[in-house]
């Protein structure tokens, strides 16, 4: 198989970049899109590297936060006929909360309505096809994990009504892994890996018993967080015998440091254009 970045944070092969990620997938006879960046930009950058959108048998979003889905709505426009798999979970309902400060940071409003006809929602181990699979969190207690970042789920009276109240901490049930089964062990991509990259990777194993894991790809969201905490995330990322280890968007240059000096020549830097075979 092989993953291009089309859009991520950091600037490389001549192309734009912006705050979010889209990564193209040529697997066997299938062509997957994970996400669609903060924008239009997706559309851009895969014309310039020769990426047919076109082409995509089917589209994953990773969760359900702008930066990675602001760009449906021109997906739609540039494919007219690949699904778009959301997790169960997901409801245009994310904010960044602060006291009374609230900002809405979730998939464009309006869009489940408008592209109910393409949208479709995994659930619980979903096979999409043979060798690919979309997996739910399943460790328990997330919500602390949201409440620490602000953030936080509202109450709709459709997707998030489940005790009454008006706001809850993001459990990230909107959030999904991408996983692909190859010769080499399984692949799993995790944009932003809120739940915990070293818990997704857990997860994984727990959900395909047996299989190597070959690869993490995404972001790992510790752009904030200090270095001891990175530190501790990539040794409990080791432990479970993943070989190699893609990381961007969020993670950031000083926990990607942290990693390469922990990690050395496990971790490699993501950037735009940068194409990974496996």
């Amino acid at each position: 198989m092989k993953a291009t970045v089309v859009v991520d944070n950091i600037k490389g092969c001549g192309l734009s970049s912006e705050w979010g990620l889209c990564i193209y997938i040529e697997y066997g006879d299938k062509v997957v899109l994970l996400d669609t960046g903060a924008s239009d930009l997706f559309v851009r950058n895969a014309q310039e590297l020769g990426l047919d959108l076109a082409r995509v048998d089917f589209a994953a979003l990773s969760h359900g936060h702008y930066d990675h889905a602001n760009g449906m709505r021109a997906f739609f426009k540039a494919n007219s006929k690949a699904p778009f798999y959301l997790q169960k979970g997901s409801g245009e309902n994310c904010y960044d909360k602060y006291w009374l400060y609230r900002h809405y940071i979730g998939i464009p409003r309006g869009i489940l309505s408008e592209a109910a006809d393409r949208i479709r929602f995994a659930e619980g181990k979903f096979q999409v096809c043979p060798g690919v699979w979309l997996l739910p969190h399943t460790t328990p207690g997330l919500e602390a994990i949201g409440k620490r970042n602000h953030m936080y789920l509202r109450n709709d009276g459709k997707n998030d009504g489940r005790d009454g109240r008006k706001w809850r901490a993001d459990d990230f049930s909107h959030e999904q892994s991408l996983v692909f089964e190859t010769e080499g062990g399984l692949v799993i991509f995790n944009s932003c890996s809120h739940g915990g990259a070293d818990n997704i990777i857990r997860e994984v194993q727990e959900a395909l018993p047996g299989k190597k894991i070959k690869a993490m790809v995404g972001g790992f969201h510790l752009y904030k967080r200090k270095a001891d905490e990175v530190r501790a995330m990539a040794r409990s990322m080791k432990e479970t015998g993943i070989e190699q280890i893609y990381t961007g968007h969020c993670t950031g240059d000083r926990a990607f440091a942290v990693f390469k000096d922990e990690l050395g020549e496990m971790v490699h830097q993501m950037s735009c254009g940068l194409v990974m075979e496996f």
